[in-house]
């Protein structure tokens, strides 16, 4: 069974926690790639210049294997890691959680530190709303127009979106469909006479 789908936001949420006068503040931010991330953790830093400590962690592809969190400069493994325990127990992909820490004059000692960054990062995912989306594979094919009804039949009943269409003598289509159903749809449509696929 293939894996066609995963789980990420739609916008940007913010989350708050406070502990002992230190504040944390939380984003959660839909990106697709790694530099989106870096250009998003320098525009908060030029943002919260003043902060203590900016933490964060990102999680990017269907797949959920690509992945990286940063202390900075707190305790090793209290902030980054427990912001990205937090992406992985929602099962999250493409999503970036800063969380900013204007320390309040009281040590939280490791596990209160712990607990303050992953409260903030759930905090951030609770106010988000989040969506399912398909992992699509685009198919293009090229045939004759005699052969138009067969492959149109096949679209139909499948129901592939269509990406563009063109119909002159030879016909060209692109096809958008679920992963798992592609290997169904290139299968029928190499049955059609003259069709090539690419």
């Amino acid at each position: 069974m293939i894996k066609d789908s995963y789980k990420t936001i739609k916008a940007i949420s913010e989350g708050y926690y406070s502990e002992k006068r230190s504040r944390f503040i939380a984003y959660a931010i839909p990106v697709k790639t790694a530099d989106e991330v870096k250009d998003w953790l320098s525009k908060f830093r030029k943002k919260y210049y003043d902060a203590n400590h900016l933490c964060w962690a990102y999680m990017l592809g269907p797949e959920r294997n690509e992945f990286r969190s940063n202390d900075d400069g707190e305790p090793s493994s209290t902030a980054g890691k427990p912001i990205l325990g937090q992406i992985n127990s929602n099962s999250l992909t493409d999503i970036l959680i800063i969380v900013i820490r204007y320390f309040g004059g009281i040590e939280l000692g490791t596990s209160g530190l712990t607990a303050a960054y992953r409260t903030a990062a759930a905090e951030a995912i609770a106010s988000a709303s989040i969506e399912e989306r398909t992992v699509d594979e685009d198919i293009q094919i090229t045939f004759d127009y005699p052969n138009l009804n067969s492959v149109m039949r096949i679209v139909k009943e499948l129901k592939p979106e269509i990406l563009s269409q063109s119909f002159e003598m030879t016909c060209h289509i692109t096809l958008r469909i679920r992963k798992s159903q592609s290997n169904e749809l290139k299968n029928r449509l190499s049955k059609v006479e003259s069709l090539e696929i690419q």
